[in-house]
């Protein structure tokens, strides 16, 4: 039987990986109750960097082999090989340690670690994408070559070629998607008819905001251009999807200031995101959003009366994230009867709702629901994670009619999550203008 030790180290990691994954299962489901808040808060944050952090080693193994112990024998003693090991090495440790940052580093502006640590994870993402694709090519070359087990100096040239060029491909795309980041938002404007919308709020305006991300890479001063931004358009209503912030509400409240300053003539309106629910502090921001005038919609909904007559109207619900039935955060969960108690198909329901799959499962119960706007997806928010977003999502960006009289619409997110790029994807305020059949 072999033993723990006997274990290759991507064996011993996976299996570390498990380990913090059953902890955190059992966690969640056994010690809940009996730990106070913050400890539980902690705990959560804890172990999911941890378990990021060990699948990312390896990851990270594959990495060094690939770009360092491929080029050990013929450069050892090269003192510019050790200054490449020296690089490659602060390279992973500050794509490992982006995870802990939120544990340490939140503050009113992100710190210059924060933005070098993520974006050293995006980077690490996009290197690991290119020495698999580039590996799976090389093989399919030998295979239907017919050299599997042939080996040259043709071969060990395209050995060390691999690295190189998923290296210089790598360097190109995180220059292109911190640039594309460091743009502001796009205003993207988008007409959607809305049944049963009363004429006198033919042309109404909403404006919609979603994966804004406050914490280590995302600040006041880009919150502050967000607000002018929104404020330029002159929304009639605003709305604001989820994943506000990814931090608890007393750290980071400087930071929020400048929502203060939207000042929407029929309201602005908030629904949860997952990311509320790792922070364990919805309650908190729930308080400090209110103090900004803006209206968490927890499980509720609202009459939008036209300024033009008190008796045309239509329903606007919000639900929580369904992740916080995941995660069994208590008075949490989402509850589309309760979201849409009082609205009736007799007056157009527009729906909040932060992941496309929960738009999903509302019209799956609800079909006479007119409107749902999401985000979550981030468009992929960058590549190669694009893909796996499509996938795993049954709206992934923009509209889409679902049969003939209800609509979806997916923000691809208004900043981004963490890592400080763009690649496929571009940040997006979006200018929804209702229309009256």
């Amino acid at each position: 039987m072999i033993s723990f030790k006997q274990l290759p180290i991507e064996a011993k990691a996976a299996v570390a990986a498990g380990v913090v994954f059953f902890s955190m299962m059992l966690s969640r489901s056994y010690l809940a109750e009996k730990l106070d808040f913050r400890t539980r808060r902690w705990l959560l944050r804890l172990q999911m960097a941890l378990f990021a952090n060990t699948l990312m080693l390896m990851g990270s193994l594959h990495v060094w082999r690939s770009t360092v112990t491929t080029f050990t024998r013929s450069s050892a003693a090269s003192s510019c090989f050790m200054l490449w090991k020296m690089a490659v090495f602060m390279f992973l440790a500050l794509a490992h340690s982006s995870f802990f940052t939120l544990l340490f580093l939140v503050a009113e502006e992100p710190y210059f670690f924060s933005l070098a640590a993520y974006t050293c994870l995006g980077a690490y993402i996009i290197l690991i994408f290119f020495l698999f694709t580039l590996g799976s090519v090389e093989q399919a070359y030998k295979f239907l070559a017919g050299r599997g087990s042939k080996a040259g100096n043709g071969n060990k040239n395209r050995t060390a070629l691999k690295p190189v060029l998923a290296v210089l491909l790598t360097v190109v795309l995180t220059v292109v998607g911190l640039l594309n980041a460091s743009q502001p938002p796009t205003v993207n404007s988008v007409e959607i008819p809305v049944h049963k919308l009363p004429s006198t709020m033919n042309n109404l305006k909403v404006v919609l905001l979603s994966d804004i991300h406050l914490g280590p890479t995302v600040g006041k001063t880009k919150l502050a251009m967000i607000v002018r931004m929104v404020k330029a358009l002159k929304p009639d209503i605003t709305v604001i999807v989820g994943d506000l912030s990814d931090a608890e509400a007393k750290i980071i409240r400087p930071a929020v200031e400048p929502l203060g300053e939207l000042d929407s003539p029929l309201g602005t309106y908030f629904v949860t995101g997952n990311h509320e629910y790792y922070t364990s502090d919805v309650s908190n921001w729930f308080e400090l959003l209110k103090s900004f005038n803006i209206q968490p919609l927890h499980n509720e909904n609202v009459k939008i009366v036209s300024p033009k007559s008190t008796s045309d109207w239509f329903c606007l619900a919000g639900v929580d994230d369904i992740e916080a039935d995941v995660l069994r955060y208590s008075g949490h969960g989402m509850d589309l009867k309760k979201a849409l108690r009082g609205c009736s198909s007799d007056h157009a329901i527009v729906l909040l709702a932060h992941q496309p799959i929960a738009a999903k499962w509302a019209l799956q119960e609800r079909p006479d629901i007119n409107l749902i706007l999401s985000g979550h997806t981030h468009g992929g928010q960058i590549f190669p994670l694009n893909a796996g977003a499509y996938l795993l999502n049954p709206f992934f960006v923009g509209l889409y009619q679902v049969g003939q009289n209800t609509f979806v619409y997916v923000s691809p997110g208004t900043m981004y999550y963490g890592i400080p790029m763009r690649l496929g994807s571009r940040a997006e305020i979006t200018e929804i203008i209702l229309r009256s059949p």
